[in-house]
């Protein structure tokens, strides 16, 4: 996997975070570089375990499934995005993992606490899983990738906070649609270089 299409998956891997680092934007009683810090450190941190996560589970099973490891990622990342893209349409009352919206205006305190910050984290990266199974099919350089997809959920989730504090959540929406359409189109790439097209 090349440079620019490790980046264009870490991108799509961190559009929820970027959602959800919106509403933290909006719910923080102050925005400083610190609390920011912390919000993308943790997100990071998570994002880039996962993958190693599921890179290490499938590494045993690798040998099996040579022949149709394209077949597997394009499942996997085209999966991810279409639920993302689908998640993207849905009209929600709320804007989790706070209950700010349009209709109640209601924003409660978002804190940076260590109970508050690991269910997100954790549940904003469980889908980063599947993608470390498909790393462990493609061969991929495991720790470079991880670092690369940490490190740019890191600045992603900072970039978040400062639009949610800024806009609002008008962007919330948008940023996973974005997130699945990146993620089934490199699914579909990595699929058609399987098959030799590419």
């Amino acid at each position: 996997m090349s440079l620019p299409e490790l980046l264009l998956l870490a991108l799509g891997l961190s559009m929820d975070t970027f959602a959800v680092a919106i509403c933290a934007g909006l719910g923080l009683a102050k925005v400083n570089f610190l609390n920011m810090l912390i919000i993308g450190g943790y997100f990071g941190l998570f994002q880039a375990a996962m993958p190693l996560v599921g890179y290490l589970l499938a590494a045993r099973f690798t040998v099996w499934v040579n022949a149709v490891d394209h077949w597997i990622a394009f499942a996997l990342l085209g999966f991810i995005g279409v639920r993302m893209i689908i998640s993207s349409q849905k009209k929600e009352d709320r804007c989790a993992p706070c209950v700010s919206c349009e209709t109640c205006r209601v924003i409660p305190a978002f804190s940076v606490s260590l109970r508050s910050m690991v269910p997100l984290a954790l549940a904003t990266s469980i889908d980063a899983a599947a993608v470390g199974i498909s790393f462990a099919f493609l061969e991929v350089d495991i720790i470079p990738a991880i670092s690369y997809i940490g490190i740019v959920t890191l600045i992603v989730a900072i970039a978040g906070v400062k639009v949610g504090q800024a806009f609002g959540v008008r962007f919330r929406k948008k940023a996973e649609l974005v997130g699945g359409a990146i993620l089934v189109l490199l699914g579909g790439r990595i699929f058609l270089d399987g098959v030799g097209v590419l």
